[in-house]
Parts: C-alpha cells; sequence; structure tokens
C-alpha cells in the first residue's frame, strides 16, 4: 500500500534559507524585510507576500513583556525564532542585538540559530547589556577590534551557512560619518555580510550620505524615524534592504488596546465582532486544513 503523505500546503519550505537571505540582501533591487515577533505575526507576514523577515529584538522583548535593554535572554529568542520558522518558512534575519556577550556568547547564538530556523544574524557595535537605540541618550559603542573579534568568531563558526549581518550604531552615539565609514570597513574586514548603518534623526539625510560614500558591502536600513522619506531616494542610494522593524507590534498594541477598551465600555463584543478577524481567518493562517487532512489519515474512521 503506498504510504505517501500528501498534506495540501499553502506554502513551500525554502530548501536553503541562508542562500534566500543573501539572494535578498545582494539584490539589485531593493527588497523589503517585514518585522514578526511570533509565529502568528510570521504567518501574517508571509501571507502579506513578504519574502523574508526581520526577528526584532525590540518587538519579541515586547511581545514578552520585558524592555528591549537585554532583558529577554538569547534562549527567548531562538525559541521565538523556531516558532516564526515553522509559521512560515521564511528566510529570518535574527535582532542579535550585541551579541549577548563575548564572542563566545556570539558565537553560540549564532550556532543556535542556525539549529533552530534562522537564516542570518544582525550584531549591533554596542556592548552588553545593551539598551534600544531610540531610548535615551547613553549607546557607548564596543570597542572596534573586539567588536571585529565577536564577528569574525561568528564567521568562523557558521561560514557562509549564516548571513553576518553588522550594525553601525555611531550616528546614534552622537559620531560622524567618519568614525561610520571607519568602523564599516573594520567590519566587513572581519568577515560581515552585509552593513546595516543605523540613525534615529526624522530626516535620511546621514543615511543617504553613508551610502554615497559606502561600496564595498550591501547596506541595509531601518527607516523607522526617516520614515517620510520615499523609497524612491534608497533605490537611487543604492541601499540593498529596507527592514520594516516594529510595526506589526506596534499594529498588535493599537487593535489590542481599542478592542479591549471597547469590551470594557460596552460590556459586549458585538460591536467589534465585525472589525476583528474571524476565526476562519485564524485557521486559515496556521494551516489547520493540515491537521484536518492528517486526522482524515491516521484517526480511526467513525462507524
Amino acid at each position: 500500500m503506498d504510504q505517501t503523505i500528501n498534506l495540501p500546503k499553502s506554502i513551500d519550505p525554502i530548501e536553503d534559507a541562508s542562500k534566500a537571505l543573501h539572494d535578498l540582501i545582494s539584490s539589485a533591487n531593493l527588497t523589503y524585510l517585514m518585522e514578526a515577533h511570533d509565529g502568528l505575526s510570521a504567518a501574517i507576514a508571509m501571507q502579506a507576500g513578504f519574502k523574508g523577515l526581520w526577528a526584532s529584538g525590540l518587538s519579541i522583548s515586547a511581545s514578552l513583556g520585558y524592555r528591549d535593554a537585554n532583558e529577554a535572554s538569547w534562549t527567548h529568542v531562538i525559541d521565538v525564532v523556531e516558532r516564526m520558522a515553522d509559521a512560515s518558512r521564511l528566510p529570518i534575519l535574527v535582532d542579535g542585538d550585541s551579541g549577548f556577550g563575548n564572542f563566545n556568547n556570539a558565537r553560540l547564538l549564532a550556532m543556535k540559530l542556525l539549529q533552530r530556523g534562522g537564516a542570518g544574524v544582525c550584531l549591533e557595535d554596542k556592548g552588553f547589556p545593551k539598551m534600544n537605540s531610540f531610548v535615551g541618550n547613553r549607546h557607548p559603542l564596543a570597542d572596534i577590534d573586539e567588536f571585529s573579534g565577536r564577528l569574525s568568531a561568528v564567521k568562523d563558526s557558521t561560514g557562509n551557512d549564516l548571513v553576518l549581518v553588522a550594525r553601525i550604531e555611531a550616528l546614534i552615539a552622537g559620531y560622524g560619518l567618519d568614525e561610520a565609514l571607519h568602523r564599516a570597513d573594520a567590519y566587513a574586514d572581519a568577515g560581515a555580510d552585509a552593513i546595516l548603518i543605523h540613525s534615529r534623526k526624522a530626516e535620511a539625510d546621514e543615511i543617504l550620505a553613508f551610502a554615497k560614500a559606502w561600496k564595498r558591502l550591501p547596506i541595509v536600513i531601518v527607516p523607522t524615524k526617516y520614515y517620510r522619506t520615499p523609497v524612491s531616494a534608497y533605490r537611487e542610494a543604492g541601499i540593498s534592504t529596507v527592514i520594516w522593524a516594529n510595526h506589526a507590534m506596534r499594529a498588535a498594541v493599537a487593535g489590542m488596546r481599542a478592542v479591549c477598551s471597547r469590551i470594557i465600555a460596552e460590556e459586549s463584543i458585538a460591536g467589534i465582532e465585525p472589525e476583528v478577524a474571524t476565526l476562519d481567518e485564524v485557521f486559515g493562517l496556521l494551516r489547520y486544513d493540515e491537521l484536518a487532512s492528517a486526522e482524515n489519515r491516521y484517526l480511526p474512521k467513525r462507524a
């Protein structure tokens, strides 16, 4: 008897997620990574049409009830990444903060991410613990040589199996373009596959200036603060990848707050029912049809 099991699938697994992520970041066309912070948000991003995900440290921390200050551990992060990979089957670039410690912590994180479905890791050049780049004004940078050692340790441990993105916080910390470029050169020499240049200004001027001066590796940006800049400016500057870094989480916060407020005020769910996702939509995102097919295959038939 044929034992082949053919379950209906709404999405297909990627044979080589790291290669897929590398191709996205290295593409001549501007590409996008959408933030996700759990299996459900990953599935929603996939269904919307995104080809890759950003496992946001801020959003994962917030979803767990922690602050984005290394309060969530690296084990928390890899657990979430595994669920995101299972739910979306998309390549995931993981926000690895500053590596959760020294070179040894960074390479352990990288190896575990490979085991649990991560396609790439992004490390920022701060010490441990780090603070979210948009909170306060104290953002001391890591020593260049020490941080380069963290990058080299990750690359030596994972080779080309994991995309390595070096995130430069020089502009966040108040240093100028020259310092950012100096760090970018060092991180490229240490084995980074791409550079993420970060800014907290409302205009993209310093980001575009960096892109004009830097040509060695693909450039990744996070336009959370300079969101009014049209994407055409990024294309013209030769920027590779844009990360929409926290918007699924922020949308969830706004949506849940509105629904909770209405339910407690109206003492009813009748008014909000037409405005929230149906249960069938939720079932579809989580591929309940596969479970139904499996039940037909494996459970005893009813009399």
